[in-house]
């Protein structure tokens, strides 16, 4: 293996574009498809796509990627699916904070580093339908590489039959790799998930993982392929589920509570965000998660 992995990083940035290119299409299905119940009667969405472009210091490339966007659906009322791979030269604070929290006191020598992945989260206009996050991405240094990335469901509505169809088909997908992996990223997603100041988890759980390197790329890049996979089987038939069904203000309201703290979280705690803003990453491709509407009571 070179000590670039160019074939590898490309593998990985290719397998990215393609997730994403079956989740737009999914989800545009999704709006074509939904003929009856709230919202119906409204055009269809569509995703508008950005291309981003990231400069290094000097201003040199570095990299970037595409912002997909659908505002306003039937079933969507905000939903972003990004991929992006950039490379360069982390800034003093990322160097700090990779060091200390992967143990690379390298990273002052040679700051280098090639990131690449998906990120999607989906705000829905219908308050019975869950709200979801999942990205998967591969980082490089010159000194370690590894895979990290999830998923995990946002309902302001809590039905167990959907968390549980959730939950199943992640753990079939982790399954084929090891029995063992889904209670521990289950667990591991619990955790991250959780909201401190709030003292209460941000939704139902999925699963995640980070700083993943077994010392078999092939063996970890076909894991996070996995996890990938799991997420449309894993929600779609949740949206078929709940689109049609009725709802007032209270549960509108409801949704509106519970997006303020997806807020708090994303901005508060979450490494990617704080990641994509610290290495100069295009701010409203990384702030894309953020609902259109919340509410703070």
């Amino acid at each position: 293996m070179s000590d670039q992995m160019q074939a590898e990083k490309t593998r990985a940035s290719t397998w990215f574009r393609s997730l994403r290119d079956d989740i737009v299409a999914a989800f545009e299905g999704l709006e074509d498809s939904h003929a009856k119940g709230p919202f119906s009667d409204m055009n269809p969405g569509r995703f508008e796509v950005t291309e981003t472009r990231r400069e290094g210091a000097d201003g040199e490339d570095a990299g970037g990627g595409l912002m997909s966007v659908m505002r306003g659906g039937r079933v969507f009322e905000k939903v972003g699916v990004n991929i992006s791979t950039v490379f360069g030269t982390l800034g003093e604070r990322a160097q700090a904070a990779m060091a200390a929290r992967k143990g690379l006191p390298g990273m002052k020598d040679d700051p280098r580093f090639w990131a690449s992945g998906i990120s999607l989260v989906a705000h829905m206009q219908n308050p019975h339908v869950p709200a979801v996050h999942m990205n998967t991405r591969m980082f490089w240094t010159p000194h370690a590489w590894w895979f990290g990335g999830g998923s995990d469901l946002n309902p302001c509505l809590e039905y167990d039959e959907d968390t549980a169809h959730f939950h199943e088909v992640q753990k079939t997908h982790c399954d084929k790799h090891d029995r063992a992996l889904y209670p521990r990223l289950k667990d591991w997603a619990d955790e991250y998930f959780y909201i401190p100041h709030r003292k209460r988890a941000r939704g139902v759980g999925g699963i995640f993982l980070d700083d993943h390197n077994s010392g078999d790329w092939g063996a970890d890049f076909s894991l996070i392929q996995d996890l990938g996979r799991a997420f449309l089987p894993a929600f779609v038939p949740l949206v078929e589920k709940r689109r049609t069904m009725a709802f007032g203000e209270t549960e509108k309201n409801a949704q509106l509570i519970h997006r303020g703290l997806y807020a708090e979280y994303n901005l508060v705690y979450d490494r990617g965000t704080k990641f994509g803003l610290e290495t100069g990453h295009d701010a409203n491709a990384v702030l894309m998660s953020l609902p259109p509407m919340a509410k703070w009571v």
